[in-house]
C-alpha cells in the first residue's frame, strides 16, 4: 500500500507529512480473507483496526443468550477500539465478511505516540472519537430495530406491573 494511501483516508486528513510519517510507522497494512477472526470477544485488546476496503462484522455473545450481530464495519470505519480506550479484554469478536484490506496500530504504539508526540497523539484521538460517537449513534439505531422486531412478532414481552 503506497505511502500516499494513508493521506487519502478521510482518518488522516490534515495530518502534515511529519505527522504521516509518524502514523505509517505504526500503522500496518493487513489483509484479511472471509471469515477471517480479528478477534474474539474475551481476547486480550491488543491492535485497533481502520478498515480501508472491505467489511467486518462485529458481533456479541450476552452471557445468557446466543450471538447478536452488532455492527458492520466498512471503509473509514473503526473495529476493535477496546485496544485504543486501554481495555484489557475486547468486548466482542469481529470477522471480516470477505477480503478486508486494513491498517491495524497497537493500543501500545498509540499510547506511545500520544505520550511522544502529544499534537499528532490529540489528532488520532479526536479521530477516533469521532468515528466512535458514529458507531455508537449507529449501534442505537440498531438496538431499536432489533427491539421494535420483537414487539412487532410478538417476541418480545413485556410484563405490567
Amino acid at each position: 500500500m503506497p505511502g500516499d494511501y494513508y493521506e487519502q483516508l478521510p482518518f488522516f486528513a490534515d495530518f502534515t507529512p511529519e505527522q504521516m510519517a509518524l502514523i505509517q510507522q505504526i500503522f500496518i497494512p493487513c489483509d484479511c480473507y472471509a471469515d477471517t477472526v480479528l478477534f474474539d470477544q474475551g481476547d486480550p485488546a491488543e491492535h485497533l483496526f481502520l478498515v480501508i476496503v472491505g467489511e467486518v462484522a462485529v458481533r456479541y455473545r450476552p452471557d445468557d443468550g446466543a450471538e447478536i450481530p452488532v455492527a458492520r464495519i466498512t471503509a473509514g470505519g473503526i473495529v476493535g477500539w477496546s485496544a485504543a480506550l486501554g481495555n484489557p479484554r475486547y468486548t466482542s469478536a469481529a470477522v471480516c465478511t470477505g477480503y478486508t484490506q486494513m491498517l491495524r496500530v497497537s493500543g501500545r504504539d498509540l499510547r506511545s505516540l500520544y505520550n511522544d508526540n502529544v499534537d499528532t497523539g490529540i489528532l488520532i484521538l479526536e479521530r477516533l472519537a469521532e468515528v466512535i460517537a458514529d458507531r455508537l449513534d449507529e449501534t442505537h439505531d440498531h438496538v431499536v430495530d432489533l427491539l421494535k422486531q420483537g414487539f412487532l412478532n410478538g417476541s418480545l414481552r413485556v410484563k405490567e406491573i
